[in-house]
C-alpha cells in the first residue's frame, strides 16, 4: 500500500474521506444513513468504497469501534442472566414458626376414629413439608399421656405449600380397649412436631385413644381434608 506523506496528499486523503463518508462519527459510521445501500457508506458504490479503503490505513476503524459495544452488550446480558439465577431461590423446608396446626372433624366408624391433622403455611414464602409428624397426647391436667405414633406404610411425597396453603396427615386410632386395658385415658390437647422439626405446636384434641395411646399416621399429603 502506498503511504501519503506530502501536505497536499494528506489534504487530498481528507477530501476523499469526507466524500466517501468515512469522516462520520463512530456511531453514524456503524448505522447506515436512510436510503443508503449496503455497497458503501454514504450511499456510494462499492468501487468508491474500495478506493477510500486503499488510500488510508485507518479506514476500517468503524468496524473495530463496534466490537467493544457488542462485547459490552453480551457481558450485560450475561450479568442480567446471572442476577436472575441468583434471585430465583428454591423453596426451603417449612419451619414450625411458619406453620399453624389443627385437627379436623373426627369421623367415627365401628370403634375407630379418623381425623386430618392439618398444617397451614402462615409465612410469607413458599415452603415444603415431607414425611411424618410426631405426636404427644396431653390430658386436662397438662400431664403427658402414653403415646405411640405408628407410621403407616405409605410412601411420602414432598408437598409444596404457598402462603396460606395446607397439607394434612390422616390420623387413625381406636376407642375400644384392648385385652389388658380396663379404661382408656382421655386427652385434652395434642402436641405436634412437624416433619424434620424440633419445635412443636399444641392444639385442642378431645379424644379417647386406646391400645396404649396408639395413633396411626400417614405422611403429609396436599389439602386440608381426608
Amino acid at each position: 500500500m502506498r503511504v501519503i506523506t506530502s501536505t497536499a496528499g494528506v489534504a487530498a486523503a481528507a477530501a476523499i474521506l469526507l466524500s466517501t463518508g468515512y469522516a462520520l462519527s463512530a456511531v453514524d459510521a456503524a448505522r447506515p444513513a436512510s436510503g443508503a445501500s449496503a455497497a458503501g457508506p454514504g450511499g456510494g458504490s462499492g468501487e468508491g468504497t474500495g478506493r477510500a479503503a486503499g488510500a488510508v490505513s485507518a479506514a476500517p476503524a468503524p468496524a473495530a469501534s463496534s466490537a467493544p459495544a457488542a462485547h459490552d452488550t453480551i457481558r450485560a446480558a450475561s450479568v442480567s442472566t446471572t442476577s436472575t439465577g441468583f434471585s430465583a431461590k428454591a423453596p426451603a423446608r417449612c419451619r414450625t414458626t411458619g406453620l399453624r396446626a389443627r385437627v379436623g372433624r373426627q369421623d367415627p366408624g365401628a370403634g375407630n376414629r379418623y381425623a386430618p391433622l392439618v398444617l397451614t403455611n402462615t409465612s410469607g414464602r413458599t415452603c415444603w413439608v415431607y414425611g411424618f409428624v410426631g405426636l404427644v397426647l396431653i390430658d386436662g391436667r397438662g400431664d403427658v399421656l402414653r403415646t405411640r405414633t405408628r407410621r403407616e406404610s405409605v410412601t411420602p411425597h414432598r408437598v409444596t405449600l404457598r402462603p396460606g396453603a395446607s397439607a394434612h396427615a390422616r390420623l387413625h386410632w381406636t376407642v375400644v380397649p384392648t385385652d389388658h386395658e380396663t379404661r382408656c385415658p382421655a386427652s385434652a390437647r395434642l402436641m405436634i412436631i412437624p416433619p424434620d422439626e424440633v419445635a412443636h405446636l399444641e392444639v385442642p384434641f378431645s379424644a379417647t385413644v386406646c391400645d396404649d395411646g396408639r395413633i396411626d399416621a400417614r405422611p403429609m399429603a396436599p389439602g386440608a381434608g381426608l
